[in-house]
């Protein structure tokens, strides 16, 4: 049951559809409580803090969740909207017994998600997850009465204290200005905050509390809008100008440099790993990455002499291996970048403020720290299919085979289904563009007809 729910960031899905209709998610919450009670302090009441996005369907999942936590004996604390690094740090420095959050982080507007965090604010492990999910089958879970049942209650300030500890981690930017896109999202508020007490001028855009159109044509996801904003300031003769994007949850943070030119993941990574090996803050001189990770990047990282480790898409993975590893920063080019130095999570505001230290301090621009990642032509095509198992389809294992062949030692391919969509995705690098972009149309048409077919036999 409980590998049907989670996928690689928690439970996801159509708001008000299995998993996330109204009576799944209250058994969640009332599963998360039992295993709570079970495995809590002696005598200490459990309380769970209880965060969200913008979205619209957020309010009811969060009652929904705070009204199983109660059945079980367990208090739930609402932080109201705020982002997910937020809910990791007040989770793990706040005393809760267990932290979610209510989100989709960058999926469309009619999905949301629970994530769930344990009391030391990482995301729980499969086997803690397989135990909330096994509690699904018992729907006669004892449930306390009277002054034994949990009480739901509104906590004030948590958001500030998120915000404090982000600002404490920054030096001043005075002299510069900053574009934040908030992608209508949880970061709406925090975000430009965050900058403006740091002595920027700030021009916030996307940024108000409207989860009906969180990550739509703005944000993480797409940086069309931010990088307008910003060319648009250059041509004003504005040089000291920057922007960052967050997604609907502000995990993640992508980034418009001095020139307008765009920067992802990898590059605030290898920015932020020379940085550490300068300083001698970079265990094994080393950083995980992932597998959708530019071949760039690798490249880059290897000339300032840091490994780079690839984990499987998904920053639990990412995390996994650093902490395996002993490493202390890892990321994904989508945006997620983890210091556990910092936080315990992705952590979009922790990441943009890092990054423009190391510029602010060295007094150069963030184009310049970027501008040694030089970029191999990637491709990635999302295939929307109803079943993900397509993906090792003979047909399509055998598509890519030959795109193996062909691409040999110059580039690489990975097809692989999402963890949070009903998509497979094909990633394609190659030395030239045209070769990139035929391999990997290729290979997505092949999928595309092995799912038509699938579903014609159906």
């Amino acid at each position: 049951m409980a590998r049907q729910l989670f996928g690689t960031d928690g439970v996801r899905g159509v708001a008000g559809e299995p998993p996330l209709d109204r009576a799944t998610v209250s058994a969640l919450g009332s599963a998360l409580g039992k295993d709570l009670q079970e495995h809590g302090r002696d005598g200490a009441k459990p309380v769970v803090l209880i965060g969200m996005d913008t979205r619209e369907s957020g309010l009811w999942i969060a009652e929904a969740v705070a009204g199983g936590l109660r059945e079980q004996g367990v208090d739930a604390r609402f932080a109201g909207v705020i982002t997910t690094p937020g809910v990791a740090y007040l989770t793990r420095t706040g005393g809760f017994a267990a932290g979610v959050m209510i989100s989709a982080s960058h999926n469309p507007i009619e999905d949301n998600g629970i994530k769930f965090f344990g009391a030391d604010g990482f995301k729980l492990s499969d086997a803690v997850e397989d135990e909330i999910g096994e509690q699904l089958n018992h729907p006669d879970l004892p449930r306390p009465t009277h002054v034994g049942v949990g009480i739901a209650s509104l906590q004030h300030g948590l958001a500030e204290r998120y915000t404090q500890m982000v600002v404490a981690a920054g030096v001043p930017l005075t002299g510069w200005t900053v574009v934040v896109d908030a992608a209508f999202g949880a970061a709406y508020e925090i975000g430009p905050v965050i900058f403006e007490r740091l002595g920027a001028r700030v021009i916030a855009i996307n940024a108000a509390d409207d989860g009906g159109r969180i990550n739509v044509g703005c944000g993480a996801t797409d940086l069309a809008m931010l990088a307008a904003a910003v060319r648009a300031e250059i041509a004003r003769g504005n040089g000291r100008c920057v922007g960052v994007a967050f997604d609907g949850d502000a995990d993640r943070a992508k980034f418009v440099d001095e020139t307008g030119a765009l920067l992802d993941g990898d590059h605030a990574l290898l920015i932020l790993a020379r940085d550490r090996r300068e300083r001698g803050t970079l265990p094994g001189n080393a950083v995980v990455a992932t597998v959708m990770s530019n071949v760039g990047l690798e490249r880059a990282l290897e000339i300032a002499q840091i490994a780079m480790l690839r984990a499987p898409v998904g920053d639990r993975y990412v995390l996994e291996a650093m902490r395996a590893g002993g490493y202390r920063l890892g990321g994904e080019q989508s945006g997620h970048v983890i210091d556990l130095d910092r936080n315990t999570t992705g952590d979009g505001p922790m990441t943009a403020v890092t990054l423009f230290a190391v510029a602010a301090r060295a007094g150069v621009r963030l184009h310049d720290l970027a501008s040694s990642l030089t970029v191999f032509p990637q491709i990635l095509i999302n295939v929307r299919v109803e079943d993900r198992g397509i993906a090792e389809a003979p047909a399509v294992l055998a598509a890519v085979a030959a795109a193996e062949a062909r691409l040999g030692a110059a580039g690489r391919i990975l097809v692989r289904p999402s963890g949070t969509e009903p998509l497979v995705r094909v990633m394609v690098e190659a030395a030239d563009l045209r070769t990139t972009e035929e391999v990997a149309e290729a290979v997505a048409s092949v999928i595309r007809d092995a799912a038509a077919s699938s579903r014609a036999e159906t």
